[in-house]
């Protein structure tokens, strides 16, 4: 409880001054006085120190003694409503030793939510009163002095009507005036329902100087409230007439001071601490029952004796006031059980009152608080409003490497702290000193300490005031986890997250954040450049030699597109054998021809592993983007992608720039691709028939079956344009099944007696060849069909024979199985040998139509020469021979000369409709 000072002299914070006004009306030469009931701070002028006799420049006795003084008042308020007037005179003795009276007037004020905030009042100095009341009552005038000063109200009425009224009853009435009351009749401020116990009193006094008893009434007030006032009714005159003087008493306080009292014993009575009074010699008076509950002693066995025996120690009341008025100590219970008691003691007029305290459970808590923040491995540091450390535990020395004693008292900036980007933190800045100086706790933050060793360590700190002191700086408990090794785990799993593990170069996700990032600078120069690489042939390497040997390779691969490159430069692994180079301020396309040069220089030059001698090439596809270009990173990658495919079927080690007219080229592709993938169930594909000749009769003795596609857009497709993309997809073998039982059926429905007996060729890729269920749908589409199995024949080209023969032959024997013929297409492209072909289980060998084509150049013979040595190899072996691609009556001539048994080309017929090749039935 502090007065508030300013300049070296008590600061009055002014309180409402209509409050003042009021209070004034009452006193004069009286000193104002405010006090706050929630924190005790008090303010008063330099009357207020007059009025108590003390010199006014001693503000902390004036302090001290005006709160003593008011304690009555103090507790009362808590019992009434805002803005009740209180009313108290406290005689006191001043440092000279003459005793003094004062007079306090006070109003409560209240805090906007129905509670009481503080009381504002005035101190009167009434000595003189109280020392002159033998004087006075000699003076009549000042008996009506009295009378008009009188706290008390004082009324006159004669006949039912007021005479007369002092300011003190006006007041109580809440009557501006006394004048303004004087001829209403005196039941106006009487309830009703006690008017006629009222009269009954009255009525009751038979002469002059006849009271009433005292007796407690309501009195009605002009504002509509009533007051509990005392009355007393005196039987006198007034100006010769019966009249009757009441006195009144507000009785408010008291009744609040009775109330007070009787709060207080409960309070007593119902709290958990033990509250002991004693006498002067230390026996006890009073023993309330928190006593008896902590003690175990009953009240009636302890009052009497000394309250050291009771308590089972020395306790003294005396020492307890001579140690500071608190002290720690150990009592016992009844039963012999140690106590930990906070014991307070206070002097009283008679002896003393002990306030104990049992603090066993929470000496306990924090025993055992103690041993579990030791026990923790989160480091915490008390430190404390001057920025020295209090207190640490183990696990604080142990994380920043000093021993506990050699912290205690060490000042925060003794570990210097650094940001996550490595920046040093200004000491102002440190998590405990920003809590110091806010009193508010700091979120979880992550700093690198160095320790006085030198060596550095992560740690994830947070702060917070200790106490919750609104008081700044406040000491504040730093908390703090070394996470060095959560940190580098982490950094290791985000090197790993952008990273490939088998190269350690960066993957997909790095280069195309690393791209995107570049491209997002403004005011870059030049250009950037994006390589895709990919290794030529790299899957024989694997599939030959393991993937053993085929990691080790990607692991050199890699190294040297690293050590061919700038440091500025990026070298990542997307995937498989693919690499990409991301370069930067590219200025001309030279430098990008020379760092490819120098790349596949590189990349060419032999490798060994595992005593292996091998040799590798690469594909590679270039994009640049200039500082205005809009493309993403993504769109970069895939236009290199883009542009490496085209490299690769071009031919193996071969680079090609991208273009828009690359990309619209490939991204029709990919449209057809999965235009393709509907045209089946949309009726697109059908088959075109070419009519094989016998070359002796000139009779069409089979019909070839060719797959067309009638896009509902782009209209025609050319077989050359959408073959390949099914072959390089996984539609070759939906749409062969397809074509195979179209086909079948077509020829079938023709075929029976009077119509045609012609047989069916259809082609065979690589990849059905590969497909295990071939066998099964060939077998399903004759059966479906009806077509006897001899009638048809497959074909299959010299190079997909060749690409794995031994399963090849396989494949056709299961063929031959079923019935049905089989021939070899494209002969003299794929390099067979006679041996490889004699295994074979063939019906028919049909010479490539490029050897045809010889016939029509000048100096055909060498073209003649081959045909003649295939036809009469195919004659030895017992295979039929079939010329494609003949579109002339000279090529025709030739082939017969040379013993071809038939021939197919755009001479005899082009692909045609079913309808269109085979004659209709009548």
């Amino acid at each position: 409880m502090e007065a508030c000072t300013r300049g070296g002299a008590p600061a009055w914070t002014e309180p409402n001054h209509e409050i003042i006004a009021d209070l004034a009306l009452t006193a004069t030469g009286a000193g104002i006085w405010s006090l706050d009931l929630g924190t005790l701070e008090v303010t008063w002028t330099t009357g207020v120190a007059e009025a108590l006799g003390l010199p006014v420049e001693n503000e902390h006795g004036v302090r001290d003694r005006l709160l003593e003084l008011l304690e009555p008042l103090t507790v009362a308020a808590n019992n009434c409503p805002v803005w009740h007037n209180f009313d108290l005179e406290q005689c006191h003795e001043t440092p000279d030793g003459d005793t003094r009276w004062t007079r306090f007037l006070a109003r409560a004020q209240g805090n906007g939510s129905g509670g009481i905030e503080r009381l504002v009042g005035i101190a009167t100095d009434v000595t003189e009163r109280h020392g002159n009341e033998q004087a006075l009552a000699d003076l009549a005038d000042r008996y009506r002095l009295l009378v008009e000063l009188s706290p008390d109200g004082i009324c006159v009425h004669e006949g039912g009507r007021l005479v007369y009224v002092n300011p003190a009853a006006a007041r109580f009435v809440a009557s501006d005036s006394a004048d303004d009351l004087l001829g209403q009749p005196i039941t106006d401020f009487v309830d009703p329902f006690a008017v006629p116990d009222m009269l009954k009193r009255i009525e009751a006094l038979d002469g002059p100087g006849a009271t009433t008893t005292p007796t407690e009434v309501e009195l009605k007030r002009l504002d509509g409230e009533t007051m509990l006032i005392e009355s007393v009714s005196v039987r006198t005159t007034w100006q010769g007439r019966p009249a009757y003087q009441v006195i009144m008493r507000d009785i408010t306080a008291q009744k609040s001071a009775e109330a007070a009292l009787h709060y207080q014993a409960a309070l007593v009575s119902h709290v958990s601490d033990a509250i002991i009074a004693t006498t002067a010699d230390g026996v006890v008076t009073s023993w309330n029952p928190a006593a008896e509950a902590v003690y175990g002693h009953s009240s009636r066995s302890a009052i009497g004796r000394p309250v050291g025996e009771v308590v089972g120690s020395g306790l003294d009341p005396a020492a307890v006031l001579t140690d500071g008025g608190v002290v720690e100590d150990t009592h016992r219970r009844a039963d012999g059980s140690m106590l930990a008691i906070r014991v307070s003691a206070a002097k009283m007029n008679t002896g003393y009152v002990l306030v104990c305290a049992d603090e066993t459970a929470r000496r306990q808590a924090e025993r055992r608080y103690s041993t579990v923040v030791a026990a923790l491995d989160e480091g915490v540091v008390v430190i404390g409003a001057d920025g020295l450390v209090e207190s640490a535990n183990p696990a604080a020395g142990r994380i920043l490497g000093l021993p506990l004693h050699a912290m205690i008292g060490c000042s925060t900036t003794l570990f210097p702290l650094y940001d996550e980007s490595g920046q040093r933190i200004d000491p102002t800045d440190y998590p405990s000193a920003q809590s110091q100086r806010t009193g508010k706790p700091t979120g979880t933050r992550v700093v690198r300490a160095q320790r006085p060793d030198g060596r550095c360590v992560w740690l994830s700190m947070s702060c917070r005031p200790l106490d919750g002191s609104p008081t700044t700086p406040a000491a504040v408990v730093t908390s703090f986890t070394d996470i060095t090794e959560r940190r580098a785990i982490g950094e290791r799993l985000e090197h790993d997250a952008t990273h490939d593990p088998l190269t350690g170069l960066a993957n997909r996700t790095l280069v195309l954040q690393r791209l995107a990032s570049a491209l997002r600078e403004g005011g870059r120069g030049g250009m950037a450049c994006v390589l895709f690489i990919d290794l030529d042939k790299f899957k024989v390497i694997n599939d030959s030699l393991g993937h053993n040997i085929g990691d080790k390779v990607l692991r050199i691969a890699g190294q040297r597109l690293q050590h061919s490159v700038r440091r500025s430069d990026l070298v990542g692994r997307l995937g498989g054998d693919e690499f990409a180079v991301v370069t930067f301020e590219v200025r001309h396309d030279g430098e990008i021809r020379s760092l490819i040069e120098h790349l596949r220089h590189s990349l060419t030059e032999p490798i060994t592993v595992d005593g292996r001698r091998l040799r590798i090439d690469a594909s590679i596809g270039i994009v640049t983007a200039g500082p205005d270009d809009e493309r993403s990173a993504e769109d970069l990658i895939r236009d290199a992608d883009v542009a490496m495919y085209q490299a690769k079927t071009r031919g193996r080690g071969r680079d090609e720039f991208f273009d828009v007219e690359l990309r619209e080229r490939i991204q029709r592709q990919l449209r057809l691709e999965q235009d393709l993938r509907d045209a089946i169930r949309g009726g697109q594909l059908w088959v075109a028939y070419q009519p094989v000749v016998d070359l002796r009769t000139y009779r069409t003795v089979a019909v070839e079956g060719l797959l067309r596609w009638d896009h509902p857009v782009h209209g025609s497709i050319s077989p050359g344009e959408f073959i390949p993309l099914a072959e390089e997809s996984d539609l070759i073998n939906l749409i062969g099944g397809h074509m195979l039982r179209t086909a079948t059926r077509e020829l079938a429905t023709r075929r029976g007696p009077g119509k045609i007996d012609t047989r069916l060729t259809v082609n065979l890729s690589a990849r059905q060849l590969d497909d295990e269920k071939l066998v099964d749908a060939v077998a399903e589409a004759l059966r479906a069909t009806g077509l006897p199995p001899e009638e048809l024949c497959l074909e299959i080209t010299e190079s997909a024979l060749m690409r794995e023969p031994k399963a090849a032959a396989e494949v056709l024997t299961a063929l031959r199985g079923l019935g049905v013929r089989l021939a070899i297409d494209d002969f003299g492209t794929g390099y067979s040998s006679l041996a490889q072909l004699w295994k074979l289980p063939l019906d028919t060998l049909k010479i490539d139509r490029s050897f045809v084509a010889g016939l029509d150049e000048p100096g055909e013979t060498d073209a003649e020469a081959i045909i003649k040595g295939i036809v009469t190899m195919a004659h030895a072996m017992g295979l039929t021979v079939i010329a494609e691609g003949t579109e002339n009556a000279r090529q025709v001539e030739i082939l017969r000369d040379l013993g071809c048994d038939q021939a197919q080309g755009f001479h005899f017929g082009r692909p045609s409709r079913a309808a269109d090749i085979f004659p209709s039935e009548h």
